[in-house]
């Protein structure tokens, strides 16, 4: 698990957005609720109590219009103050100016006849707190000290001189603010749970496109550029998201961009480091090939100058020896210069379509005088006309090539064997000499420039350890494969070239 996932795991849930965003709706919501509650129960008694005072004095007018209009104690008068006493749950009792009740809601009721008289007399002030007056009528608050009740009261006197008292009990006040508080409670409570489940719904909706993009460039630092955007809509996080993924495409074509120009510089430095270590080998193979036989032109040329030896004979041998080694020299550098132009492609390859059996026999017939010299026999196997596409020089200095290590190094029953094998779409050519093997580890380093297998013995016959790779560098500019194979009795070395038509 990667840092960033573990850090997501362990803190992603406590400093997530949508437990923020959830907590803070859930903190608004609950805080709103609370003060509902606490304005609720601080302040709905008092807006309760005034409401109640307002329809005190509207009853109180009501009833006096009725006395002003002389309806009041008719049937509709009373019919018209139940309702009053109904619609607002007011007592109401009216007395005349005698001291007598005239009126009062409903039945008799010795309560409310003794709170009247309280009032009316000033027996009981000390429980009744004045909260209003005004000209016809006072409002205040009344104690019953023996059923330890509070009520609103408002008594005055009508326009026809009788006295009214209006009622209504406090506790009914207390008990619906009460329920209302309760309620309103619950109610909140309920709110805040449904608030909580909702924003958290909400909040999710908002945030699974915002880690949806978290994912994706934490993917994108580790160069996984195949995560990409699901876009369901067409908002700022969507656009985000669209952006997101052109960001990650126009990296990805970047970063491959960066890799290839960094595998292509990757490339050329090690084509000039091994360009470097070519010259500088080619530096040493040159120096230690030409020290051998300039050291012998230089001592042979020093003995005839100081005429070491005054005969005829001994002369003509000093200067074949110089004569000798100048021509290894001149046939090197030869090769150096042909090795060179194949290798840097400067030597022109001329394709064209020629006889490989007519070549064969030519190069058998140029080498006669070095087999016979030597008693070696050679068998070349002659299919009849073989037509092939290639440089026909350049192939001619490839058999020959082969053909005179195979001179030199033929040894026990001294065979060389040519054989042609035409298949799909090529011809191999093939020479083989009995003789000792090539040990496996020197295979693959024989077409290496100045490499030898057996120095002295390649010395003896006047080689450079060149020819292999000039052969190397020919089948390479024909773009076909060449090799050597060790046999019990023998070496073979192998080229092919097209056959096509």
């Amino acid at each position: 698990m990667s840092k960033w996932a573990r850090k997501r795991r362990s803190g992603g849930k406590k400093h997530s957005i949508t437990r923020k965003i959830t907590c803070i709706i859930i903190g608004i919501v609950t805080g709103t609720v609370f003060l509902c509650w606490f304005l609720n129960t601080t302040l709905l008694e008092g807006y309760y109590v005034n409401s109640k005072q307002d329809n005190l004095k509207e009853a109180f007018h009501a009833v006096n219009e009725a006395a002003w209009e002389g309806t009041l104690y008719s049937i509709d008068g009373n019919i018209e103050l139940e309702k009053i006493g109904d619609r607002y749950s007011i007592t109401i009792a009216v007395m005349n100016p005698e001291s007598r009740l005239v009126y009062i809601q409903g039945s008799s009721d010795a309560d409310v006849v003794q709170q009247f008289w309280d009032i009316l007399f000033a027996t009981g002030n000390d429980d009744t707190e004045i909260i209003s007056q005004e000209e016809n009528y006072s409002i205040g608050k009344y104690q019953d000290s023996r059923l330890n009740t509070d009520y609103l009261i408002l008594w005055g006197s009508l326009v026809d001189g009788n006295q009214i008292f209006l009622r209504i009990p406090l506790e009914n006040i207390r008990e619906s603010v009460d329920v209302a508080s309760r309620f309103f409670a619950y109610l909140g409570v309920a709110v805040v749970g449904l608030s909580a489940v909702i924003s958290y719904v909400i909040t999710r909706k908002i945030t699974n496109p915002i880690l949806q993009l978290a994912d994706l460039s934490r993917r994108m630092t580790n160069l996984e550029f195949d995560a990409k955007f699901q876009s369901k809509g067409k908002d700022e996080i969507d656009f985000l998201g669209e952006h997101m993924n052109e960001l990650s495409a126009t990296l990805e074509r970047t970063i491959s961009d960066l890799k290839s120009a960094n595998n292509e510089l990757l490339i050329d430095i090690e084509k000039k480091d091994q360009i470097d270590d070519m010259r500088k080998e080619f530096l040493s193979n040159v120096s230690h090939e030409l020290k051998t036989p300039l050291a012998l032109i230089q001592g042979y040329a020093e003995g005839l100058k100081e005429c070491i030896n005054e005969d005829q004979q001994s002369r003509e041998f000093y200067c074949d020896v110089i004569m000798d080694e100048a021509d290894k020299m001149n046939r090197m550098v030869k090769q150096l210069l042909t090795l060179n132009q194949l290798e840097f492609g400067n030597e022109v390859v001329a394709m064209e379509r020629f006889d490989l059996t007519e070549l064969i026999q030519g190069v058998i017939q140029s080498t006669a005088i070095l087999r016979e010299q030597g008693g070696i026999a050679l068998t070349f196997h002659n299919p009849g006309q073989i037509c092939v596409w290639a440089d026909e020089f350049k192939t001619e200095e490839v058999l020959t090539n082969f053909l005179s290590n195979a001179i030199h190094y033929a040894a026990g029953e001294k065979k060389i064997v040519i054989s042609v094998t035409p298949r799909e779409d090529a011809v191999r050519v093939s020479v083989f000499n009995t003789g000792p093997q090539i040990p496996e580890e020197d295979l693959l380093h024989i077409w290496t420039k100045f490499y030898k297998v057996d120095k002295a013995r390649t010395r003896e016959y006047g080689g450079s350890g060149i020819g292999l790779s000039i052969v190397k560098a020919i089948m390479d500019s024909f773009h076909r494969p060449c090799g050597a194979i060790n046999h019990p009795n023998g070496v073979e070395f192998w080229f092919e070239l097209d056959s096509r038509c």
